[in-house]
């Protein structure tokens, strides 16, 4: 094996120019940007408290941005920007939000969404992040999308596009690609993934995941890839189905397997058997 010196070590470092992020900063920022979007903390019932956090809140990403930007001026006009799609963004978390309290029966209240639903969380992040991305802040996007995944163990790519009234319930183990678009009115659950049939540097281009129309439903496990592949308007995806090739509207898939059910037996006596 070849030596390498410290000196190598450092040098193979900074083979391409550094970004510097402070990643810690930028996870405490997300954190208080969705509660003061939401009021999920006592003094934000002050009107003129939520307005001047606000206002830190718009200095404190502006901050962050020029990590990345290394511009002061551009990055305080992309957190301007920002804050006024804040309304947008909060009606597109309002319908989604609201889709819980629809669709799912365990969901009690408003509230109990905001603080507990990791689902919520990663999709509120994501429409964040998503934002960040369309105006090619990349990788605090990215950050803040792995914060997200670390935070819930859901995993979507800034890039991915997401219509309005999103569901991911549970959650734990979902995957949403860089391409991928999905719908109005989707809902998925745990163990979902919406991913690439390959992996390889010359599709850095191409549309390599899925495309989910409205009103789809996605039940746990299943894995769709591709970036033809495209589920029509209101289809049902079963549990733990594997998909590569288009679905045609208001279809059902499922994985059918086989239980056997058997009378049960006596157990023989313990003496009778070997460890």
């Amino acid at each position: 094996m070849p030596n390498h010196s410290f000196d190598d070590i450092y040098k193979a470092n900074f083979e391409e120019p550094r970004i510097f992020i402070d990643k810690k900063k930028g996870r405490q920022l997300i954190n208080d940007l969705t509660s003061w979007m939401f009021c999920t903390k006592k003094e934000f019932l002050d009107f003129p408290t939520f307005q001047s956090t606000g206002e830190s809140l718009r200095n404190r990403l502006a901050e962050l941005l020029q990590q990345e930007l290394s511009s002061e001026s551009a990055s305080q006009l992309v957190a301007d920007k920002f804050f006024e799609q804040i309304p947008h963004i909060h009606g597109l978390l309002t319908d989604d939000l609201n889709a819980v309290l629809e669709f799912d029966p365990a969901a009690k209240s408003k509230n109990e969404v905001m603080l507990a639903y990791p689902g919520f969380f990663a999709i509120t992040v994501h429409r964040i992040a998503h934002f960040l991305w369309t105006h090619n802040i990349n990788l605090i996007a990215r950050l803040l999308a792995e914060f997200a995944h670390g935070k819930t163990g859901i995993d979507i790519h800034p890039a991915a596009r997401i219509g309005r009234r999103f569901f991911i319930d549970h959650g734990t183990g979902v995957v949403i690609g860089e391409t991928t678009i999905i719908g109005d009115d989707v809902k998925i659950y745990q163990g979902v993934t919406l991913g690439a049939l390959s992996v390889s540097r010359d599709k850095v281009a191409v549309k390599r995941h899925p495309t989910i129309e409205n009103n789809v439903i996605i039940y746990s496990n299943a894995t769709i890839l591709g970036g033809e592949t495209t589920i029509g308007e209101g289809a049902i995806i079963g549990g733990n189905v594997w998909v590569t090739s288009s679905i045609p509207a208001h279809s059902l898939v499922f994985h059918k397997s086989e239980i056997s059910i058997k009378s049960r037996q006596v157990f023989p006596e313990a003496i009778n058997f070997s460890i």
